[in-house]
């Protein structure tokens, strides 16, 4: 069965490793693995809470494409390249979810296609039709 929608960010990347920056199937939304990149640009290099906070944006701004928010988030994956990130990473995770508070899931020690990014961040969202 084909996906209900699948939501474009643009990004070269897309078309070449044939991914979407989200899917939605039925009532649940699965967002790719987000980093701090705007534009083709990495936002606050060197600085992990300000690129979880931005991972988190556009994450948000893929769930509103298709009537979403981060009030919908029922899990999250957090991927770190250095385990001394996670205070600052969860730091701006808590901000975001503290009263949400979907499953969360954080792992450190990954590499990533471009060694400035510290973060990367997947989310899965549900609500009933």
């Amino acid at each position: 069965m084909a996906a209900d929608k699948l939501i474009s960010s643009g990004g070269p990347w897309e078309g070449v490793l044939g991914y979407s920056r989200a899917v939605v199937a039925g009532d649940y939304v699965h967002v790719s693995g987000t980093t701090a990149t705007v534009d083709g640009q990495l936002q606050h290099e060197g600085d992990a809470y300000g690129q979880t906070k931005v991972a988190l944006e556009v994450i948000a701004a893929a769930l509103a494409q298709v009537d979403y928010t981060v009030a919908d988030v029922v899990r999250t994956r957090v991927y770190l390249t250095n385990p001394d990130d996670m205070d600052a990473a969860g730091k701006a995770h808590g901000e975001v979810f503290s009263e949400i508070r979907p499953a969360l899931t954080i792992l450190a020690g990954v590499k990533f296609i471009n060694p400035k990014m510290l973060v990367e961040i997947e989310v899965d969202a549900w609500k009933r039709s």
